[in-house]
């Protein structure tokens, strides 16, 4: 009789165990934010008003259409992945860049992989000299954007004015939480790093400016500025006039934090030229998305962030094996996807 009891008490203990854990168990809404360079995203129509003569596609001797949709369908499918695994569904937000129109970014959405999220796209022609832009797409149903500008950054060297891509504001409610977003495709390295080292910081002091506008308004502001930055995370635009921030615990209130830059630390990439390997795409957070001592997801914060990729976005043999699978090589169509491994971050919150 007293070992039926003991074995009754171990019963409803161990019932009262699994009741109470599974009445503290939490779920969370996550929602995935995402930059992909689409690498040379350009129609195959010939616009007078602008050099896209220059670009990869419009130098094909033939089969421009049928690499044209090869290559809309391809980055569909990429994008339609980014962060499936977790949020069950692809980025509720992605910047992009490298796109030539809005027409290209219609085409996208349209595509049989990503048709059923009902992609919106905030687009503005720049005065970039190729005719390149940047963009920000999202899901009608998880983001309402309330708000949206393109900044020129206004950048001249030796008094002459450098036509590069606008840094594009989005204002918005992602469910019920007001964030906001800066899409940025910052000068290249023509001329090599060093020379076009100061055309990247003053693109970078217009992005302080821009954040800067954000406060006035938003003083606890929720900001992620994202993009193809032409630098590393440890350049001087990061470090010293954006001082990003690598590690949480070292992130003060009007700080931003930068979760390449430990990526970059350890070896990671997402391109590669002429067998240098870069870390130029990136997702920087502010302090208000962040848990620094304290695990609250009441409010949408930073769960995670990664570069996107996947065995079938590499290069898989020769000289470049390892690289990101792009497009367009010496003149030609490779059947890629982009020079650039897409990024993205997770937001979570607590479900109530």
């Amino acid at each position: 009789m007293k070992r039926k009891v003991t074995l009754l008490i171990v019963f409803l203990i161990s019932i009262n165990t699994v009741f109470f854990s599974q009445k503290k168990e939490k779920k969370y809404t996550i929602r995935t934010i995402a930059f992909y360079n689409l690498e040379n995203l350009f129609d195959t129509i010939n616009d007078t008003s602008i050099n896209d003569e220059a670009s990869p596609i419009m130098n094909l001797k033939a089969n421009i259409s049928k690499v044209y949709w090869d290559k809309i369908d391809k980055l569909g499918s990429t994008i339609a992945q980014i962060g499936l695994d977790k949020a069950k569904t692809s980025p509720a937000i992605i910047g992009v860049s490298e796109v030539e129109n809005l027409s290209v970014l219609e085409d996208l959405v349209k595509s049989k992989h990503l048709t059923k999220q009902h992609y919106g796209i905030i687009h503005y022609n720049s005065s970039d000299k190729r005719g390149i832009d940047v963009a920000l797409l999202y899901q009608k149903r998880y983001f309402k954007p309330v708000y949206h500008e393109a900044f020129n950054p206004n950048i001249y060297r030796d008094g002459y004015k450098v036509y590069t891509r606008d840094q594009l504001l989005v204002s918005g409610y992602l469910d019920d939480e007001l964030i906001h977003l800066i899409v940025n495709h910052w000068p290249s390295r023509s001329g090599g790093e060093a020379k076009s080292r100061p055309l990247r910081e003053k693109a970078a002091y217009q992005n302080t400016k821009i954040i800067e506008k954000i406060r006035q308004k938003d003083p606890n502001a929720k900001i992620l500025t994202m993009g193809d930055f032409n630098d590393d995370p440890i350049n001087s635009s990061f470090k010293k006039i954006l001082k990003t921030k690598s590690r949480k615990r070292d992130v003060d209130e009007n700080d931003i934090y930068n979760p390449y830059e430990d990526l970059h630390r350890r070896g990671f990439n997402t391109l590669a030229y002429r067998d240098n390997l870069n870390l130029f795409d990136m997702i920087l957070i502010s302090a208000p998305l962040l848990n620094k001592r304290t695990k609250d997801y009441t409010t949408y914060k930073m769960y995670q962030a990664n570069i996107f990729n996947k065995r079938f976005l590499t290069q898989k043999k020769g000289r470049y094996k390892g690289y990101p699978f792009r497009s367009f090589s010496n003149g030609g169509y490779t059947g890629g996807y982009s020079d650039h491994f897409p990024v993205y971050v997770y937001l979570i919150k607590e479900k109530k």
